[in-house]
């Protein structure tokens, strides 16, 4: 038997890129929050945008209220962009920024602010997400239809590809589709469907030579989920990675072995953090984390790792530093950069790792059949297709097969010191932010050169008509002070805006409809007096695009017999009153995961009032701890569902109990 030599120092393995995904509040306080995480050895930048941003709104735009600075930082033009990076090298850092429908105009924002402070293009690294068709599908930051929006990621990847050699214009984001119900083998297929998209129309634009095609091919880097399903995460990274290669070869051509290899970066699982018992979500992270590190032929090559509380709300600071520190443990005090892959002829492994890639492959032929990515958006394919696996997925959980620890099994437990602070465990954002933000955007607008904005702005319309690429024209305008705001509206003028398909209406509940037979029994009784099928409108108020939740709450109402109104994400709470007085519904159910629960919920409940429809209740669901919950009780919302009621049919059950008791 050969003797496994101890290797040298100098063949380790570099560690990954270690981050935190933050920023909240302000530039200047999500400023201050970077410039103490890498004090304390992380490595790369991964900022977090507030959902304006992200939907490409100011904080004075009426969607934008209740939502300023919760989940990110806000950023509106080059002064915030100059406050976020203030004293931070650009030269040196490497960014990842999580922004999709405005990413152009955030590039354009970061470029011309790192030109202001000497940097040379050629040395900036990092990332924009920008991938644009999972947002159709899960994550709902989209703005524009999917044709223009692939013309900005087309004019993004040949700008930056001529001009920003190192920077990744695009991360074709798996992540959010094992959140919204992916299977492996849908992760895998819908994400590389996803890249072919994006790489075919590079080609066709005519833009990058064919010669240079190899340049795009190397830029194109991935952002994955890992779950708890160690082996199965772990295989399901070497599939990826092999079938991108072959695509990479095959499709285009690439004979550069180092062009195609499969970068990517990761954040673990959210979608299996538990707000019961969420002590126990740091060992969930950690076995998440060895799924993309332990292997080295398909190691990560940047980590991002949450907190154990973003189940309960937004981490501190010192939750961050504890992931932070989680990675330099597992990086620097174990053994695990010593070695080559250790899982390299595993027979297991080779058969999972087959198996994944067969089942991606067979889901990637499809879909071409269908046209591409884009047209399995536009025809509702994917999306029924993510709501049908969660829909399984929950099921599997409510039945018991698969078992979360703390949630449907050993549920016995001690009280959890890491939430006794006067916090509650979590961070909560200044309600002064919001007017912050407003009154700065204000005076912003009347401090700038309104002409020179005016003939950015005209400019920017005018390209947008041609086929002339728009990176140009975004860059002048960040020069100038134009905001995101103000870079969307005229691109909406241009290119329209974009609701696609909810997934609800072909989604598949899966089975155990037994469990629905009680409330089955009090749905039809209620319809009957009434004469008609109950009406159960499911909302999504405000910003926020996760919509999971209210999608599974809307199959599984209409499985146990309501009529379901549910028309997909970001409406006022004017919208949501107008449509429950149209649709003449006998319950409103709100999800909002974002924080501003206690912004647009109350609002809707008024509205309803206004309208003469004090009989129909208001449930609430949500990422909303307990004392915000007291504070919607009193404003008059019927009942509040959080992570923890992970049972849906028992909610319904309480829904039933609402209309029951508002028309007694």
């Amino acid at each position: 038997m050969p003797q496994m030599p101890f290797p040298k120092d100098e063949q380790r393995d570099k560690p990954w890129l270690m981050r935190t995904y933050a920023g909240h509040s302000s530039p200047v306080e999500s400023n201050a929050l970077y410039r103490r995480n890498l004090t304390k050895g992380q490595t790369g930048l991964s900022v977090a945008f507030d959902l304006p941003t992200q939907t490409g709104y100011d904080p004075d735009a009426e969607l934008a209220r209740g939502e300023v600075g919760k989940v990110g930082v806000p950023i509106s033009h080059i002064g915030d962009v100059r406050a976020l990076f203030d004293g931070i090298p650009m030269e040196q850092m490497n960014t990842s920024m999580t922004i999709n429908a405005p990413a152009m105009y955030l590039l354009a924002l970061y470029l011309t602010v790192a030109q202001e402070s000497g940097a040379d293009f050629a040395k900036l690294s990092g990332t924009t997400q920008n991938d644009i068709i999972k947002e159709y599908l899960s994550r709902g930051t989209y703005v524009f239809p999917p044709a223009p929006s692939l013309r900005l990621i087309t004019d993004m990847i040949a700008y930056t590809v001529a001009n920003v050699p190192k920077w990744n214009p695009i991360n074709v984001c798996s992540y959010h589709l094992q959140e919204a119900g992916a299977t492996p083998v849908q992760e895998v297929a819908f994400a590389l469907c996803t890249a072919i998209a994006v790489l075919d129309s590079v080609r066709d634009s005519g833009q990058v030579p064919a010669e240079k095609f190899g340049e795009v091919v190397a830029r194109i880097s991935f952002f994955v989920n890992a779950g708890v399903r160690f082996v199965e995460e772990m295989c399901k990274l070497r599939a990826f990675g092999q079938l991108w290669d072959e695509i990479t070869a095959e499709r285009y051509g690439v004979t550069d072995a180092k062009q195609r290899r499969f970068r990517y970066g990761v954040q673990v699982n959210s979608l299996g953090l538990t707000e019961a018992q969420p002590e126990n979500n740091v060992y969930r992270i950690l076995l998440e984390m060895l799924a993309v590190t332990a292997s080295k032929d398909a190691r990560a090559r940047a980590v991002q790792l949450p907190a154990w509380n973003e189940a309960l709300g937004l981490p501190r600071p010192w939750d961050q530093q504890w992931s932070l520190r989680m990675q330099q443990v597992v990086a620097f005090e174990s053994d695990l950069l010593e070695y080559e892959d250790i899982f390299e002829g595993s027979v297991v492994v080779e058969a999972k790792v087959a198996e994944i890639k067969a089942g991606a492959r067979e889901e990637i032929d499809r879909i071409l059949e269908m046209g591409g990515a884009v047209t399995a958006v536009e025809s509702g394919y994917l999306k029924s297709a993510l709501v049908s696996s969660l829909a399984l997925r929950r099921r599997r959980i409510e039945s018991g097969e698969d078992v979360v620890v703390g949630v449907n099994k050993y549920t016995e437990s001690e009280p959890n010191p890491l939430q006794g602070a006067e916090d509650g465990g979590i961070m909560t954002v200044d309600k002064a932010v919001e007017q912050a933000a407003i009154d700065a955007i204000v005076k912003w607008r009347e401090g700038r050169d309104a002409h020179a904005v005016d003939e950015a702005l005209n400019a920017l319309r005018d390209a947008a008509k041609t086929e002339t690429n728009l990176m140009e024209p975004s860059l002048a305008c960040a020069r100038v002070g134009v905001t995101v705001g103000e870079w969307s509206g005229v691109l909406r003028e241009v290119f329209g805006e974009y609701r696609p398909p909810t997934g609800v209406a072909g989604a598949s509940g899966g089975g155990h409809e037994a469990s629905l037979a009680d409330v089955q029994k009090r749905v039809r009784a209620l319809g009957a007096e009434l004469g008609r099928p109950l009406k159960f409108l499911v909302g999504k108020p405000g910003l926020d695009g996760h919509s999971n939740g209210a999608e599974q709450i809307a199959v599984r109402a209409r499985d146990a017999g309501f009529e379901v109104v549910y028309s997909g994400i970001r409406l006022t709470p004017a919208q949501i009153v107008a449509a429950a007085v149209e649709e003449d519904v006998d319950v409103v159910g709100l999800s909002i995961l974002s924080g501003s629960h206690l912004s647009v919920v109350p609002e809707v409940v008024e509205g309803l009032r206004a309208a003469g429809l004090d009989d129909v209740p208001v449930v609430a669901g949500g990422i909303i701890p307990e004392p915000d919950a007291v504070i919607l009780r009193a404003a008059g919302v019927a009942r509040v569902v959080t992570p923890k009621d992970f049972e849906i049919t028992d909610v319904l059950g309480q829904i039933v109990d609402a209309i029951e008791q508002a028309r007694s």
